[in-house]
């Protein structure tokens, strides 16, 4: 649940910050360099739309996941250890420019609660094995 809130979070820093423009021009930099490389440009609204629908989704199904349902141990794993590459690529991205990019100042609570969830997944995965 605090990885769905912070994901949230996450995604208005980053509309608020104007994310973006920023990716397209990374994109399309990429795109001329390595055009074989598959990375998508986005408008604002389905960037929004997408993002908005994929937390609604994780909102929807923190039910299971705090139930302990085994296939949703890998899937924690794997969005965890995702979400704490996208804040410490934010991060890494602001140290870079010198100035914060978009959706850093969000960047550490996404870690904190990836973390969370990572940390969080062990331990039920080691209390359901013990059972």
């Amino acid at each position: 649940m605090a990885l769905t809130v912070a994901l949230g979070l996450h995604v208005a820093d980053e509309a608020i910050t104007d994310f973006l423009p920023a990716y397209n021009s990374i994109v399309g930099t990429i795109r001329e360099s390595y055009p074989w490389i598959p990375l998508p440009s986005f408008t604002f609204s389905a960037w929004l739309t997408g993002l908005v629908v994929g937390v609604l989704i994780l909102l929807l199904l923190s039910s299971m996941v705090f139930a302990g349902h085994r296939v949703f141990r890998p899937i924690s794993y794997f969005l965890g250890v995702l979400m704490m590459l996208n804040s410490l690529a934010h991060i890494g991205i602001s140290i870079y420019l010198g100035e914060l990019a978009p959706g850093a100042l969000s960047s550490p609570v996404l870690f904190l609660a990836a973390l969370m969830l990572i940390v969080t997944t062990r331990r039920v995965g080691s209390s359901a094995g013990s059972e």
